[in-house]
């Protein structure tokens, strides 16, 4: 009996002393806890902006509104400038206006310059010797051939010179520059018919390709010959059909806006047919007089692209024929502009050339060579990086620019 009473007894030590151990525990935890914040917090204002020095200052007090402050303008209103300025909301920009296309390549004559010091005055000094024999006719020869002329049209052309010289008997520097400028005239040959076909037919807008390898300036061409169509009073629809570059797009795109030409575009890497098919019947709707599809720069010597721009061309006549198909060709690539010519007479029926880059260190005979390459006229040539150095070929311009006075 006394060993159970022992028991209880020591049972009811240990009980009481571990509920004075969790007792003392919790006031510790109650001592150690941060007090409660205030129940509303005091907010600082932000610190100004660090100065140096006497530059030190507080930070001004500003009025700022909130979402719910700004009222929205109601269904039709047009925003006041005022109001665009505070929401960040810039205006469209405006519509150029491109100057007019009449006598521009007088215009842009002096951009021929070098073109005229390797082609023109060479050939005027070397006609101008005291004694024509031979070898200064070898010279003349060699100077044309390395101005792009091409062998053939070289040959005949000083093979004329030769006996129109020793014929007249022409000696004065006045009146070798005129017979030289009378050949040269002739070898463009100004009869063939340079007229771009761009006017609407029925009820259907004129349908451009414009086609070419890559970097020949295909895209900036397209954007220019726009302007050039908006300046002599023609509305004009862009179709984006190069969806290999982006950027193409994007750029056509803006080159369309300067004018107020609406451009048709479609997904990259979709289908380029698709896009030309779209931008014709964008035309269509909006009775635009012409519309221009800007097609990939493919490489001639891909026959699976070079098969595609026939396809272009093939689903885009299905509204109606095609009126042009401009090759664009850089001017300074020399013969190697005839090889790609070839291959893209092959695949579509070119109407038109655009020589660009002919500025700077290309060579004024290339206009002789692709013509009797192809058989098709130079209708544009590309003189410069501005917006409005694309202009129409003139014969008697362009030999003029390329001799001097």
């Amino acid at each position: 009996m006394e060993i159970v009473i022992l028991a209880v007894v020591i049972a009811l030590v240990v009980i009481l002393g571990a509920g004075g151990l969790v007792v003392g525990s919790r006031r510790k935890k109650k001592q150690q806890l941060p007090t409660a914040p205030p129940s509303s917090p005091t907010i600082t204002a932000p610190p100004a902006e660090p100065h140096v020095g006497d530059e030190a200052e507080a930070p001004r007090e500003e009025t700022r509104r909130t979402i719910e402050e700004i009222p929205l303008p109601s269904a039709g209103a047009t925003a006041a400038p005022e109001a665009l300025e505070e929401l960040d909301v810039l205006p469209a920009p405006p519509i150029e206006q491109p100057e007019p296309t009449a006598g521009r390549l007088v215009r842009l004559r002096s951009r021929l310059s070098r073109s005229q010091t390797s082609l023109g005055k060479g050939l005027l000094t070397l006609l101008s010797r005291e004694r024509l024999d031979e070898d200064t006719w070898e010279e003349i020869e060699d100077t044309l051939i390395t101005a792009d002329v091409g062998v053939a049209p070289t040959q005949e052309l000083v093979e004329r010179l030769r006996t129109r010289v020793r014929v007249l008997g022409t000696r004065t520097p006045e009146e070798l520059r005129g017979l030289l400028r009378e050949e040269l005239v002739a070898l463009i040959d100004p009869a063939l018919d340079r007229t771009l076909h761009t006017e609407s037919h029925e009820e259907a807008p004129a349908v451009v390709l414009v086609v070419g390898v890559n970097g020949t300036g295909k895209t900036t061409t397209t954007g220019k010959l726009a302007r050039v169509l908006v300046a002599d009073g023609r509305s004009v629809v862009l179709g984006a059909a190069d969806t290999f570059r982006a950027a193409a797009a994007d750029q056509l795109q803006t080159w369309g806006e300067r004018v107020g030409a609406r451009t048709v575009r479609g997904p990259e890497g979709g289908d380029p047919a698709s896009v030309a098919f779209d931008a014709v019947k964008e035309g269509i709707a909006e009775g635009a007089d012409t519309v221009l599809v800007d097609t990939a720069g493919r490489l001639h010597t891909k026959t699976g692209l070079m098969d595609e721009l026939g396809k272009v061309k093939r689903v885009v006549e299905k509204h109606g024929p095609v009126d042009e198909v401009l090759l664009v060709l850089d001017a300074t690539t020399g013969q190697n502009g005839l090889v790609q010519a070839r291959v893209f007479a092959e695949v579509v029926d070119i109407t038109g050339i655009v020589l660009t880059k002919l500025d700077g260190t290309a060579k004024g005979g290339i206009v002789v060579a692709v013509q009797r390459e192809l058989g098709v006229p130079v209708k544009l040539i590309g003189l410069g990086e501005g917006a409005d150095d694309l202009a129409p070929f003139e014969p008697e311009a362009f030999v003029d620019a390329l001799i001097g006075d």
